[in-house]
């Protein structure tokens, strides 16, 4: 049984702020990525118009979400975290920083 983490709610769109979020699906894996427009790009998700990844898992969920003032900021951030390790990504959405932190150090 995967660890699969409590959905959060849709933080409502703010014009100017970009959005960076982690969706995780029924089998536990996670989806990263960045929007201006949160709350429809969760509807396109869902329908499975978002993404492959989101085409091929049923029903993904949000798990986390961060806000950025701007598309530069968002777009290195999403990137930061992709090539992160799984549980790397648990522990942000975990809210865990110590775990992060000894991950980072670890490089895995």
């Amino acid at each position: 049984m995967p660890d699969l983490h409590p959905s959060i709610a849709c933080p409502n769109s703010v014009p100017g702020v970009f959005w960076v979020y982690i969706l995780q699906s029924a089998d536990g894996t996670y989806y990263v990525g960045q929007t201006s427009d949160l709350s429809e790009r969760l509807r396109k998700h869902r329908l499975g118009l978002g993404s492959k990844y989101t085409h091929d898992h049923a029903v993904p969920r949000l798990v986390y979400a961060e806000s950025h003032c701007d598309l530069t900021a968002a777009v290195q951030r999403e990137r930061q975290i992709k090539r992160w390790s799984r549980a790397k990504k648990a522990s942000l959405v975990r809210g865990d920083s110590l775990a992060l932190r000894q991950l980072s150090r670890s490089r895995d």
